[in-house]
């Protein structure tokens, strides 16, 4: 497939241009190759990532973190290394980090409530003039839940249950939410399901009474580029490959 065909359909389909994020999204590095045909799948552009994908071999690298997340910065240390292997081995490095949270159809945060089974109600969590979290209605019990994120997500799960014993209405925020959970409170929701969490927020589920599952930034954030994966390879005539480099964190 041509790049600049897919690198504006990717734009638009993402709404790239029209969702602020922390530093410039969609296509960040630029190869040599005008025609791609595999896509490798990431959540991080690290280094040992890209080698993976230049071993495939991946025409493109699509990663929810890219590489650059400020408005200029120096191509040097780390970010050089990355730059120079992306170019070693002709890869396109294209990112989606806020507008593929808060994508509708293949967003982290959608398509983890479709995953456990909760009907998406309403979209919360603003970051940066974007509204990135889903709120879900279902109903079953904190314990069920858990086992269900684990399952689906191969992930151990930390819970915090100061709310209710059953859940009828979840917030998801993949990532780092724990500092939302009085928004997810003030939205009527019940249980929290987030990825990290820290010291600093601990208290705030038991002083607003929720159920709060930490699953791992990393985890709940796998589920969108496959999403997005699949998208491109049943709509277009790509080859797509997630590589999983897991952080447990």
């Amino acid at each position: 497939m041509d790049s600049q065909e897919l690198l504006t359909y990717l734009d638009n389909y993402l709404q790239i241009d029209s969702i602020k994020d922390y530093g410039p999204q969609g296509l960040q590095v630029e190869a040599s190759n005008n025609n791609v045909q595999r896509i490798a799948l990431a959540v991080d552009s690290a280094p040992m990532t890209i080698e993976a994908a230049a071993s495939w071999p991946a025409d493109m690298l699509l990663v929810h973190h890219g590489i650059l997340w400020r408005s200029v910065e120096r191509l040097s240390g780390p970010l050089g290394q990355r730059v120079r292997l992306l170019l070693k081995n002709n890869i396109h490095l294209y990112a989606a980090h806020l507008a593929l949270d808060a994508h509708p159809e293949v967003g982290n945060n959608v398509v983890l409530a479709g995953m456990l089974g909760a009907d998406v109600q309403d979209w919360w969590c603003d970051v940066m003039g974007t509204k990135i979290g889903v709120i879900g209605s279902l109903d079953t019990t904190v314990e069920k839940l858990v086992a269900n994120v684990e399952a689906v997500l191969h992930s151990q799960v930390r819970a915090l249950q100061h709310g209710p014993p059953r859940v009828h209405r979840l917030a998801i925020v993949s990532g780092f939410g724990a500092d939302r959970v009085a928004e997810a409170e003030a939205m009527g929701a019940d249980t929290l399901l987030t990825g990290e969490t820290s010291h600093a927020n601990y208290w705030a589920a038991a002083d607003y009474g929720l159920n709060v599952i930490f699953a791992g930034h990393y985890a709940t954030e796998t589920v969108g580029v496959q999403a997005l994966g699949r998208h491109l390879a049943q709509n277009f005539d790509l080859k797509v490959r997630f590589f999983d480099f897991p952080t447990k964190m």
